[in-house]
């Protein structure tokens, strides 16, 4: 699959820079929704990029390192549980997208988004379903975003190492909600979900 078809698209209508938008962290128990937008020069190329879930854990990481390095732009947003109590994981993730992009530099004229929903935000934008599979824009926003995710869980873990947020980065396996009963939840869990809600 040409993971450039959507990118070269916007480019023949004018566009120049075009930011991939996606996000991580919507399925957790615990931590926060972090989004990446970037903006990749044309002449970026890896054959191992790809939507971060079908990667290893060292491969994310070498493409992180490169994405970093190459990219026109790379903007993070951040929304943590209290905010996604407040405002639902939907509108958190959205909200997250919308942060990651206010902080990119420089601004971009065209966003390709992961997902069905478009964002706030007066740019030209088009929603891919399964866009971190369609588009190496969104393939390199997705590996950010799950890097600077887990290595925020990591950093959590030494503030609540009851929970061994390094082995699940907060997502519901057997051995965390094992951890919520025994221990109950602590601040960064989302008290709003199941799973959570019954201990607090």
């Amino acid at each position: 699959m040409d993971l450039w078809i959507f990118e070269n698209e916007a480019i023949t209508n004018g566009c120049r820079d075009i930011a991939g938008i996606d996000e991580a962290g919507r399925g957790p128990l615990a931590g926060p929704v972090v989004a990446a937008a970037v903006i990749l020069p044309a002449a970026f190329h890896d054959p191992d990029i790809n939507d971060s879930k079908k990667l290893s854990p060292k491969k994310r990481l070498r493409l992180y390192g490169k994405i970093y390095a190459q990219a026109v732009a790379v903007g993070i947003g951040i929304v943590d549980a209290l905010e996604i109590d407040r405002i639902n994981i939907l509108q958190a993730s959205l909200l997250a997208m919308s942060m990651a992009v206010d902080n990119l530099d420089p601004r971009p004229d065209y966003l390709l988004i992961d997902g069905t929903f478009g964002i706030r935000n007066d740019l030209p934008q088009k929603a891919i379903v399964k866009g971190d599979a369609r588009s190496i824009s969104i393939a390199a926003a997705s590996i950010v975003a799950k890097v600077s995710r887990d290595r925020l869980m990591e950093i959590y873990h030494h503030y609540y190492p009851q929970f061994d947020f390094p082995r699940h980065k907060g997502y519901p396996t057997r051995m965390h909600k094992e951890a919520i009963c025994k221990f109950g939840c602590c601040h960064i869990h989302r008290r709003s979900f199941k799973g959570v809600k019954e201990y607090r």
